[in-house]
């Protein structure tokens, strides 16, 4: 198995690919600010799930964890465009369900990189 065929690293790429598909509905004024942040944290999350798949144990607890900080970032600028209205809510609900999928991947992935 490859690092593309991990399931986190699919719910990851699905999650931008959802986000980029709403990216013609946001205005203009929120695109340049709020948008772009939740842009970059997704793609920050993606790379750290690709590193830590290459690393060794030793090196990969922090880099899931960085991950999993951003993620909790990513939650809360998501629910802060949802409370602007730079999203309507069906679109918040479906990246908040994505987002706390991965949360609970990524949190087994820590659990079990501690435990070893």
């Amino acid at each position: 198995m490859n690092d593309f065929d991990t399931p986190i690293f699919k719910k990851t790429y699905d999650l931008y690919k959802t986000f980029y598909g709403y990216r013609a509905d946001i205005s203009r004024q929120d695109r340049y600010t709020i948008w772009q942040k939740c842009e970059s944290l997704i793609l920050e999350i993606l790379e750290a799930v690709l590193l830590a798949g290459h690393i060794g144990k030793a090196e990969k607890l922090p880099v899931l964890e960085n991950a999993s900080s951003r993620l909790n970032l990513l939650r809360v600028f998501i629910r802060l465009m949802s409370d602007v209205k730079a999203i309507d809510n069906k679109k918040y609900v479906i990246l908040q369900s994505d987002i706390d999928e991965i949360g609970r991947m990524l949190g087994g992935w820590i659990r079990s990189s501690r435990d070893r």
